[in-house]
C-alpha cells in the first residue's frame, strides 16, 4: 500500500518483518533510511493507510489470523504524524483518555475508512456500525489531528458502503444485507431510496465536476461493465466490458477519471478508456515500457506531478516505482517480496474448457519452468471461499510451490467463484459438495484428454474450502486421484451451525442456509467426514489448532472417520495457529509435508530442462 503524503515528500508503505509488520514512513529524497517506523503488535497489520494531510496519516487495523486468511479488518482507526509522533485512536474499543483531560468512551462497534475528501484538509471519512445494531450504519466527518467526529451520514442498514461526491455529500449506500443480498440505496430529496435489484448497479466514484457517477452494471446476472451515468444513475454509457469476465482493475486519475480497465478473467489487458487523457498516454507508455507485466496506478501526489505506480505478474509478486512526470524520470523503490526469481518461476496459463452441463469454465494452469505441458504429474488445486472468490492470472504462492517442485497446476474457478458476475457466483450457492465438484472433476478430465497431465499420477490439495474439495472431489470420482491434501478443510457441514465464527452474526447463520441449507439429511450427504469409506487414497490433513473459521474440531471429525473406516492418513497441527499456519517455521514444515506427500504418492516432480 504505497501512499504519497499529498505535498509528495513522503511515502507510507506496509513493511512485513518476519512475523510483525509496520507502517514505515520515509522522505522520498532519502529512502536510505526510514523517517519513522509504527510497529503493530503481533498478528495485527495495516489494512488500509491514508494521507489526511502532508504530516498526518490514518492507519486502518487489520488482524492476520493465518495464511489462508485475507487480513480481516479488525475495525479500529489510528492516527500519526509523518515522524511516528502523537499517535491517537480515531476509533477504537478502549476507553480513551486525550489531551487536555478529554474523556471519550470506548467505540462498542466496528469502522472503516470510507473515503477522503478531495482536497486534504486534515479530515477523513470514516464509517461505522455498533455491535448491539445490527441494522444501522453511520458515517462520519473525523478530524484526524484530535479524533473529533461530526455525523454526516446514516442509514437504516447494516455495514453499509457510502459513495460520496467531492463536496463530501453522501449519495450511495451498497453493500450486503443481513440475507447475503447485495442492496443499494440512493440519497433522493434527503431520503434514502432502495433501488431495484433486477440488475446489478454497483457505484464506484463521482467524477470531479459532480455531473457523471462512474460504476459497474451487469445484465441478467452476467458479467460486470464499466459504465459513466449521470449522478442520479440514469443514462448509462458503456465504458469497458468482457464477455466472459467482469470488467476491473480500473485505473484512475488523482480526480477520480477512468483511463483503463480489464477483464480480471485471463491474462488481463487493459483497454485505454479515454486515449486523449494525458494520464492515459502515460498509462500506455508504461505498458510498453513494462511488456508482459501488469502496471497499477498506486498513489498520486496532490498535484498529480509525482506517481506510484506497480507492475506485477503471473511470475513476479510486484515492484513498485516512483514517476516523477515534472522531470519524466522513473525511480524504483522496492519489491512485493525480492527473495522471489521470476526467471525460476513457472508460467501460469488461462484457458477456458466446457463442463459436462456445457457451461463455460476458466482453468488456470501453472506449468513448471522449461517443462512441456504434456502427461505432467498433476495437483488439482481447488481455491477456497467458495463464493466470490477466484484464482487469477496474477503469482499465487501455492502454485508456484508445487509448480517449481516440478508439477503441473491446475486451478478451476467453478460456479460459485468470483470474476464471473454476480449470476455466475449464485450458481454455486446450495452446491457445496454436487455441482461445485463436478466442475473441479471437469476439469481434471479435461486437463488429461488434452494430455496436460498423466492420468497415472493426479493429486489434489486445497486448503479451507479447497480443503473440503480436496475430499470431496476423491469421494465424487473413485480412481481419479492417487492422494488428497486437506489444509484448514471444512469437513462436517451441520457442525458450521455449532461451530466457528461465520455463525455469529445474523448475516452469518442466514449465509450458510443459502450456502449449505439446513437439511441434516443433505448436509450428511455432502459431509467427507460421513462418507470417509468412499475416500480410497492416502489424506494428509493439516490444520491449525486455534483455527476459528474452520475450528480444529473439523480436522478432529476427520481423523476420526478416517480411523473409523480404517483408512491411511498422515497428520499435521500445529497449536496456537490459526486459519493457515501463520509462523515460517510452521509454513517450511507444512510445505515440506506437502512435497513428501506428493512424491510419496504421485513420484516426484519433473526437472527443468
Amino acid at each position: 500500500m504505497p501512499r504519497l503524503s499529498p505535498d509528495g515528500k513522503y511515502l507510507a508503505v506496509a513493511v512485513e518483518q518476519g512475523e510483525d509488520h509496520a507502517v514505515v514512513v520515509y522522505r522520498l529524497d532519502d529512502m536510505s533510511h526510514p523517517k519513522s517506523m509504527l510497529r503493530l503488535p503481533w498478528q495485527q497489520l495495516p489494512y488500509d493507510i491514508q494521507w489526511t494531510g502532508p504530516e498526518r496519516l490514518v492507519v486502518e487495523l487489520a488482524k492476520f489470523w493465518g495464511s489462508l486468511d485475507r487480513p480481516e479488518r479488525l475495525g479500529e482507526i489510528i492516527a500519526t504524524d509523518s515522524g511516528g509522533k502523537r499517535i491517537l485512536p480515531m476509533f477504537n474499543r478502549e476507553w480513551v483518555d486525550g489531551r487536555g483531560g478529554r474523556v471519550r468512551t470506548a467505540d462498542d462497534g466496528y469502522a472503516t475508512i470510507a473515503s477522503l475528501p478531495s482536497k486534504a484538509n486534515g479530515h477523513f471519512y470514516m464509517q461505522t456500525y455498533m455491535w448491539d445494531d445490527e441494522k444501522n450504519t453511520w458515517l462520519y466527518d473525523v478530524n484526524a489531528d484530535n479524533g473529533v467526529r461530526h455525523q454526516i451520514g446514516q442509514i437504516n442498514a447494516g455495514d453499509m458502503d457510502f459513495t460520496m461526491d467531492p463536496d463530501g455529500n453522501v449519495r450511495y449506500a451498497q453493500g450486503l444485507d443481513l440475507f447475503d443480498k447485495y442492496v443499494v440505496y440512493r440519497m433522493q430529496n434527503g431520503q434514502w431510496v432502495k433501488l431495484p435489484n433486477d440488475e446489478r448497479f454497483e457505484p464506484i466514484a463521482f467524477s470531479q465536476d459532480k455531473q457523471h457517477l462512474y460504476a459497474r452494471t451487469s445484465v441478467k446476472g452476467g458479467p460486470l461493465s464499466l459504465v459513466q451515468t449521470n449522478a442520479d444513475g440514469t443514462q448509462s454509457q458503456l465504458l469497458a466490458k468482457d464477455d466472459f469476465g467482469n470488467v476491473g482493475y480500473v485505473q484512475w486519475t488523482p480526480q477520480n477519471e477512468p483511463i483503463a480497465a480489464a477483464p480480471v478473467t485471463g491474462t488481463p489487458t487493459s483497454v485505454i478508456i479515454n486515449g486523449n487523457q494525458p494520464l492515459a498516454q502515460i498509462y500506455q507508455m508504461l505498458r510498453d515500457k513494462f511488456p508482459n507485466q501488469f502496471v497499477t496506478f498506486s498513489s498520486f501526489s496532490e498535484d498529480g506531478t509525482m506517481l506510484i505506480f506497480g507492475v506485477s505478474s503471473d511470475r513476479d509478486p510486484g515492484s513498485y516505482y516512483l514517476f516523477d512526470m515534472k522531470a519524466k524520470k522513473i525511480a524504483g523503490l522496492f519489491s512485493e517480496d525480492a527473495s522471489i526469481d521470476p526467471d525460476k518461476m513457472g508460467t501460469r496459463v488461462p484457458m477456458h474448457f466446457t463442463a459436462s452441463d456445457g457451461t463455460p469454465l476458466e482453468a488456470i494452469l501453472t506449468v513448471p519452468k522449461g517443462a512441456s505441458m504434456n502427461n505432467l504429474p498433476m495437483v488439482l488445486l481447488p481455491h477456497g471461499g467458495p463464493f466470490g472468490i477466484s484464482d487469477t492470472w496474477f503469482f499465487d504462492t501455492d502454485a508456484q510451490f508445487l509448480a517449481s517442485r516440478g508439477y503441473l497446476v491446475l486451478q478451476v474457478n467453478y460456479r460459485g467463484s468470483g470474476g464471473r458476475g454476480p449470476g455466475f457466483v449464485d450458481a454455486g450457492y446450495g452446491k457445496w459438495g454436487t455441482r461445485i465438484q463436478q466442475d473441479l472433476i471437469d476439469g481434471v478430465k479435461w486437463a488429461e484428454a488434452q494430455h496436460y497431465g498423466d492420468p497415472k499420477r493426479v493429486c489434489v490439495f486445497g486448503a479451507s474450502f479447497g480443503g473440503y474439495s480436496a475430499m470431496m472431489t476423491v469421494i465424487r470420482a473413485p480412481g481419479m486421484f492417487k492422494c488428497a491434501i486437506g489444509e484448514a478443510g471444512i469437513y462436517d457441514l451441520a457442525m458450521m451451525y455449532d461451530k466457528g465464527d461465520i455463525k455469529e452474526r445474523t448475516a452469518g447463520r442466514n449465509y450458510l442456509e443459502q450456502a449449505i441449507g439446513k437439511d441434516p439429511s443433505e448436509l450428511a450427504a455432502n459431509s467427507p467426514d460421513k462418507l470417509a469409506d468412499k475416500i480410497d487414497v492416502p489424506v494428509l490433513l493439516i490444520h491449525g489448532e486455534a483455527d476459528e473459521r474452520a475450528p480444529f474440531a473439523q480436522a478432529k471429525a476427520m481423523r476420526a472417520a478416517l480411523e473409523a473406516a480404517h483408512k491411511p492418513y498422515e497428520w499435521l497441527t500445529k497449536p496456537k495457529e490459526g486459519h493457515g499456519f501463520y509462523k515460517e517455521e510452521n509454513l517450511v514444515d507444512m510445505y515440506n509435508h506437502v512435497q513428501s506427500f506428493l512424491e510419496k504418492n504421485i513420484g516426484p516432480g519433473v526437472q527443468a530442462n
